[in-house]
């Protein structure tokens, strides 16, 4: 019988670290589920997204919310925020962004479930909302809403 291995150490968690050159570049950390076998949400919000318009390069905002039931393992966070904050000088429409960043986490996580709400504000007097999820939630799953309100303006 061979003993169990270990996973290597997280790249960023305690070490100082600098914002990746962009989202390609950016490594995603990912360390055994501490409940694995457990069928359970974990949920990150980003209300400050930020990436840049492909067209004008003018920046976009966004408040992301990626939830997810873990599989054998978990995203390490600081890694998820690196990543995150290299789209500050990443080119992408609202669509490809948001469901990219899905895409990413479920391929490279193998999560039982994953959905991301990509809540956009106003371009061109327009907000945006883009929703990916890679199938239907497992059976007895908690889903609670994402809580983020439809765009209202100032009133």
């Amino acid at each position: 019988m061979k003993p169990p291995q270990t996973p290597p150490a997280p790249l960023f968690l305690g070490q100082p670290s600098t914002l990746p050159a962009s989202p390609e570049a950016a490594t995603l950390d990912y360390v055994p589920n501490p409940r694995a076998g457990t069928l359970f949400l974990v949920r990150f919000a980003a209300p400050e997204f930020t990436s840049l318009c492909p067209v004008t390069g003018q920046p976009d905002f966004a408040h992301l919310v990626i939830d997810y039931a873990p599989g054998e393992t978990i995203v390490e966070s600081k890694s998820l925020k690196l990543f995150l904050g290299a789209f500050r000088n990443h080119a992408g429409f609202h669509e490809d962004v948001t469901v990219g960043i899905g895409q990413r986490l479920f391929t490279e996580m193998h999560p039982r479930w994953l959905r991301i709400g990509g809540y956009w504000y106003p371009r061109g007097g327009i907000p945006i909302d883009v929703f990916w999820q890679s199938g239907a939630a497992p059976e007895g799953l908690w889903v609670p809403d994402q809580g983020v309100p439809g765009y209202r303006g100032r009133g």
